[in-house]
């Protein structure tokens, strides 16, 4: 788990090949989506000037997967955030989609906690293990791999459990209030 929490660095050279750090070893972009994929931090700088590419290539790889036919982004949405750059909207996007993923998130950690803590009299139904597994590679596959943080036990409260709900909290405030700015203009 703690690896996991450690932000993986990979530097950039001058012939824009990618190197692990961790590993001493070059990979590709398809490398790194699979690490993000497992849910790591993935960190890439440029070698020489220590600028920090890790945006551009997120969006890089994003690129081409949609290229390849692997669409998660509708055209509206796409389109939707093109305009945002050319809008007042613009400081509000960013924070309206981390909130929604932050949600989606969630979510998924909900459903997968309420699919293990069914009623004892389903968990004796023949096949029920196997529906399970189903249900959960299912909701992997439509999730994208998205990192979901294991559950907590109910006896042991996560101390950042609350200050990420606080934070949570304090953006849908502001998006409301900007709403209603909107609205009024």
């Amino acid at each position: 788990m703690a690896e996991a929490a450690k932000s993986l660095l990979i530097k950039r050279y001058a012939s824009r090949r990618l190197y692990n750090t961790e590993t001493s070893d070059y990979v590709t972009l398809e490398d790194i989506a699979a690490f993000i994929r497992d849910g790591r931090e993935v960190q890439i700088v440029d070698l020489k000037s220590g600028d920090d590419l890790t945006r551009q290539y997120l969006l890089q790889i994003i690129a081409e997967h949609e290229s390849r036919g692997e669409s998660v982004l509708p055209v509206d949405v796409l389109t939707d955030l093109v305009r945002s750059y050319t809008t007042q909207a613009q400081s509000v996007v960013p924070q309206f989609l981390a909130a929604s993923f932050e949600m989606l998130r969630e979510g998924q950690s909900k459903l997968m906690e309420n699919l293990t803590a069914l009623p004892s009299p389903l968990n004796s139904m023949p096949g029920f293990e196997a529906m399970q597994r189903q249900q959960q590679a299912f909701l992997k596959s439509i999730m994208g791999g998205m990192a979901t943080a294991p559950a907590s036990e109910p006896d042991k409260p996560d101390p950042k459990a609350k200050a990420k709900q606080e934070d949570l909290d304090a953006i849908k405030k502001q998006l409301a209030e900007l709403q209603s700015k909107l609205s009024k203009l």
